[in-house]
This record gives C-alpha cells, structure tokens and sequence, in this order.
C-alpha cells in the first residue's frame, strides 16, 4: 500500500503570512544574493504538497521505492508527461498529483509482479511546469514555480521581492486564460488589505503573467526647491505636491501657478489650477518667478 509522502515545504505558518506582507512593501530591491536566495528558497519548497500540486512537463522528481534501491530513480516528465521508468518503460503522470502518482508506479509494480507490495516516494525536486510570469516594478521579475494548488496573487508578488518601493504601481494587473478565454484583471493592491478586500486577492492560474507598472508621476520646474519628477500619490492635490517639491524658492511665487496636461485627443492644454485640484499622471506643474 502507498504511503503518502508530505514534506515541510508545502505547509504555510502564521509567520510565513506575515512574511508575505513585509515582503509586498520591499523598501529596497533585491541584490543578486537575494534573489539568488529566494531562487534556492523556491527550489527547496516545490516538494509540494502531494495531495494538491499536480505533476507537469519539465518537472523534475525523484522516485524512491522502500527496500529497491534500484527503482529509485530521477526523472524529467517530457511535453507528453511522460517518465522513463525501470521495468515499466513508458509512464505517464503528467495531471496527476503526487499522491496519485505515487500510487499508479506502485499499482503498475504490483501488477507486473515486479515488488510485492511496493512502497512509493515521489519528491517533485524542480517545479517547471506550473509557473507563473512576475514582469515590472518588483524586487527581482522572473518566472516562479506555483509549488501549491490555490496560490494567491500576494504570495506570487512576495516571491518576486514584492513591489518596488517608490517605483511600482499601487495596481496590478494579472492576464492569463480562464475556461479557454482570455483573462485580464486589475487589482487595487492595498484594497486587498482593508476589510473585506481579501476577494481581490485571486487565485494565480500556472501560465499567468503579473505585470507591475511604474508608479503614476508629475513633473516640478520653474521656481521651486526640488524640481524634477515626483509620485503622484493618490488624491494628491496641487497644494500637496507643491509641499512634496519643498515648496516655492525665495524668487517663485505659486500665484499665477500652471499645469499643463495632455488630454485624451494628445493635445496638451495649460490651465491655472486651485491650491486643492487633484493631480493626474503626467501632469507639468510650473512655479513662475515673482516679479517683485
């Protein structure tokens, strides 16, 4: 009878959920070590959960059968999820789990009268198959094993070092396919943290790319302390965004103060603002100097 094999890498503590919080407010990217750390940290973890990850091509797995060190094997499954097994030649365990799996080699050596009553172990050592696309404004972008059945957006982005601190967008948009279709959502980031926003959090399909764009921005010149490009945060007004420039130089005045935009047309327009206008991305704010 087949022995289920669980292994530490697919459980999920309290500790780990908070670390998926820090994780998604990164202050500073990753340095090569870093990433070269969460790379081994996913490697370790795709041992999954044998009742839940399902095995697919490009997953590497390593056999283990108690008492016949000669049926202990490493296999690579191929694009038909396919193994070549000893004895049993051509086995196919692409879509199945590795519980499923561990149990269809024991029923196949049964029945060909190769082991008594085998034991099966079947560890997935590298993750290939379920993957997912991190791309934008994160720690370190790559593609990353979707080691467990049920893995949320967040989890996927703590893997990718979380967004990049004063770079990345507060929204993320996930495309894939859905039902043969499909499939783009956008995802209000720090909704997913309010009360009752936790449904934002979708579940990531493999073959799914998260993208996270660059954080939306405004641009400061004329007489101002710090002129230059600056996050738009949201609701900023014209007032804010003066503050955040350090405000008006000795020679500037904010009286006669301009904001050029583009509009949907491409044609820019220049306006004078009131102090408590909201801000939008791309928006040019001029500070003129005082002629007094």
């Amino acid at each position: 009878m087949t022995k289920p094999f669980h292994t530490l890498a697919g459980l999920r503590s309290g500790r780990a959920i908070a670390a998926i919080v820090a994780a998604l407010i990164l202050a500073v990217p990753a340095t090569h070590a870093q990433s070269a750390t969460v790379k081994s940290t996913a490697t370790a973890a795709s041992a999954a959960d044998p009742d839940m990850y399902r095995i697919g091509p490009g997953d590497s797995i390593h056999i283990t059968v108690y008492q016949s060190p000669d049926l202990s094997v490493d296999a690579r499954v191929t694009e038909a999820g396919v193994i070549s097994y000893p004895l049993l030649g051509r086995v196919v365990l692409g879509g199945l789990t590795v519980s499923a799996a561990e149990a269809h080699i024991a029923n196949l050596l049964r029945k060909g009268e190769f082991v008594k009553e085998p034991q099966v172990m079947i560890v997935v050592s590298q993750v290939r198959a379920n993957q997912v696309n991190v791309l934008g404004q994160v720690g370190h972008p790559g593609r990353f094993p979707l080691d467990l059945a049920g893995m949320r957006m967040t989890e996927v982005l703590a893997l990718a070092g979380g967004v990049a601190a004063g770079a990345g967008s507060d929204t993320v948009v996930l495309v894939g396919q859905r039902d043969g279709r499909s499939f783009r959502k956008e995802v209000d980031l720090p909704k997913i943290f309010s009360p009752g926003g936790s449904e934002d959090d979708i579940v990531v399909a493999p073959g799914d790319t998260i993208w996270v764009d660059r954080a939306p921005q405004i641009y400061l010149y004329g007489e101002i302390q710090h002129a230059g490009v600056q996050r738009l945060e949201r609701g900023m007004t014209v007032m804010q965004a003066v503050a955040a420039g350090g405000g008006a130089t000795p020679r500037g005045t904010l009286k006669g103060l301009r904001v050029s935009r583009r509009g949907a047309d491409g044609r820019v327009q220049t306006f004078e603002p009131s102090m408590e206008d909201t801000l939008k991305d791309g928006d040019v704010m001029f500070i003129r100097e005082s002629l007094f």
